[in-house]
């Protein structure tokens, strides 16, 4: 029987670390953020389903979607921004259940990367999920490095995400990305390991 492992965190606590350290160890990764790339592909009936609720102006000349426009929009508006996850969400989730029960046939554990897993609920899809912790000054300050942000870019882009310390209550593994690399991978093994996953 396989086993499903969800992978959440917060943004810039290092939930792609974590993931590459399952995807060396040979593992699927089920990436959330691809798959949201992926449904809006020129022809698929996600980006139709977009154009039907914004207009032909989030579309280019070649038929991809501007991305650029549509983020003007929806970064400016709640609303806007609401409507987008609402169009979105079922190609998404979807497309994840899809990927995960391919993987699951040939594999042991299957890693399901979904940055927004408790926001969009899909908790009941997963045999346990782990959150990529780091305590919030770090956060903010990894963050501000990162994206090239003022501190109050920075506060703004992390309180609209759930708070990592209630992700962190909620989870059922906890992988602390505080320390060094090394330290954060040497946590993820002796996971796989106290699994039975690897040797």
């Amino acid at each position: 029987m396989s086993y499903v492992l969800g992978i959440t965190g917060g943004i810039a606590s290092g939930k792609s670390t974590v993931v590459n350290v399952f995807r060396s160890a040979g593992f699927p990764i089920v990436d959330g953020d691809v798959v949201a790339r992926e449904v809006v592909e020129p022809g698929t009936p996600g980006l139709f389903a977009l154009v039907e609720a914004f207009g032909e102006m989030i579309i280019t000349p070649k038929g991809t979607l501007n991305r650029r426009k549509l983020g003007n929009l929806i970064f400016r508006d709640e609303e806007e921004r609401k409507k987008l996850n609402r169009t979105l969400e079922p190609f998404i989730r979807n497309e994840i259940d899809r990927q995960i029960e391919v993987a699951r046939k040939s594999n042991s554990l299957v890693i399901a990367d979904i940055p927004l897993l408790y926001e969009g609920h899909y908790e009941n899809k997963m045999d346990a999920i782990a959150v990529v912790y780091i305590d919030h000054a770090t956060q903010l300050r990894r963050l501000i490095v990162r994206n090239q942000l003022s501190e109050m870019e920075a506060m703004n882009r992390i309180n609209s995400q759930m708070p990592l310390n209630k992700k962190k209550q909620l989870a059922d593994v906890i992988f602390d990305n505080s320390g060094t690399l090394e330290e954060t991978a040497d946590q993820v093994i002796k996971w796989l390991k106290k699994q039975a996953f690897i040797e």
